[in-house]
């Protein structure tokens, strides 16, 4: 019977112990800013970016600012548009050319609205 309350014991504190750390630590959250954004438009201009890494930025919806949540659309909508997504393995760019004309004016653009947002 002592051996029973014992391990009781030991699963209580365990269990315990796992919620109350469950219960403090708050939930991760990802922000994703301008300079985010711009990193990943040079990385696909560039051709250094994987169709996982975009995914993983353009596919996350951005809650705390209209302005960049239109942005993220925009670089979605240009990435069914012109995404040339079996061709990535070669080493060849995400976006066919016009996709990548496309995608450095909305580059620009969002440089200079967080240029001028800094001022």
């Amino acid at each position: 019977m002592a051996l029973y309350l014992l391990v009781l014991g030991v699963c209580l504190l365990v269990i315990g112990g796992v919620l109350a750390v469950l219960l403090t630590v708050g939930t991760p959250r990802y922000r994703t800013e301008p300079k985010d954004l711009l990193a990943l438009f040079d990385k696909a201009l560039n051709s250094q970016v994987g169709e996982t890494e975009w995914n993983a930025i353009i596919g996350y919806p951005i809650r705390h600012n209209e302005y960049l949540e239109g942005v993220r659309r925009r670089a979605s909508h240009l990435m069914e548009l012109h995404g040339r997504r079996w061709q990535i393995a070669q080493g060849k760019p995400l976006l066919n050319a016009q996709g990548q004309e496309e995608l450095q004016v909305l580059r620009d653009h969002l440089a200079a609205h967080t240029a001028l947002r800094q001022q």
